[in-house]
């Protein structure tokens, strides 16, 4: 990878970027926190306003627009498209003429473990101490790639328990499978003027599971259309002690190797398992 010091002089570049929008705390915290050591060279390219769930979209045949923002100690561009928009175009050396060493995604609100997209909530006070807790992965990934010793297509998923500032450290961990149960609710009817319908659950089930419908519609003649959310439950818990949902869970911070969407190769978890310890002592001299 062709790195940013054409831009930063002989400070790495880091790019920052997430789905929840620019103005997310979270995001701002691990600006502020990158800003704060003064060892890098920190860009934001971020979607203009929140946009979870849609970190794999990409807006095909329609323009998206770029617009230079204030983040103090960072050059930032808000996007009026996805977080793979914003990812794009800011590797893309259409605004700068070199990438950046490395690309940060977060810090969003809610975790992302397992195969799980939203979740618990964390407190927006703690996510300075969340931002503090990835500096050492940061710097230490940097210091690989810099080297060559960065295994290629392969990236770090890291998730922080709730109570952060009692974590019990990092643990190496393997993506859990953690699925959820989703349907639909009727929340309101717009002919009622925005009183509250009956709830109705409808269960998404796979095509070939997909039954016909045999009874009346439930839109009346009186009502054009009807209002819909997408509810999940809670996710079952994880009984394997190494993936990231269950230590997560138990109070550690969770660094899960992974290769696009798929679990990290044996060759990536080897690297990884007489990596991390390195990191946790940095951690550890840093508190």
């Amino acid at each position: 990878m062709e790195n940013g010091n054409s831009v930063s002089g002989d400070k790495p570049t880091v790019m920052v970027t997430n789905d929840d929008g620019i103005d997310a705390p979270g995001l701002r915290a691990l600006v502020a926190a990158l800003v704060s050591t003064n060892l890098f060279h920190v860009l934001v390219f971020a979607p203009d306003s929140e946009r979870s769930a849609a970190s794999h979209c990409v807006s095909w045949q329609r323009v998206v627009t770029v617009k230079k923002v204030d983040v103090p100690g960072a050059t930032a561009f808000a996007v009026s498209g996805t977080p793979a928009d914003s990812t794009s175009l800011g590797i893309s050396k259409k605004i700068f003429p070199s990438i950046p060493d490395l690309v940060v995604s977060g810090i969003n609100l809610g975790c992302n473990c397992g195969y799980d997209m939203v979740s618990r909530k964390l407190n927006v006070d703690d996510f300075t101490l969340c931002a503090e807790a990835s500096i050492p992965i940061i710097t230490a990934m940097l210091a690989e790639i810099k080297n060559k010793t960065y295994l290629p297509n392969c990236f770090l998923n890291i998730n922080v328990p709730r109570e952060v500032a009692n974590n019990k450290g990092y643990r190496l961990t393997k993506q859990g499978k953690c699925f959820y149960k989703m349907g639909w609710t009727q929340v309101t009817s717009e002919a009622q003027e925005g009183t509250t319908s009956p709830t109705k659950v409808m269960e998404i089930k796979p095509p070939e599971y997909t039954e016909v419908c045999t009874e009346e519609s439930a839109l009346s003649t009186k009502e054009e259309h009807l209002v819909f959310k997408l509810d999940t439950a809670e996710p079952p818990a994880m009984d394997n002690d190494d993936t990231d949902y269950s230590s997560l869970q138990a109070g550690y911070i969770t660094v899960t190797p992974l290769s696009a969407l798929s679990p990290a190769e044996i060759d990536s978890v080897a690297f990884f398992k007489k990596w991390l310890p390195g990191v946790c002592e940095r951690f550890s001299s840093t508190l």
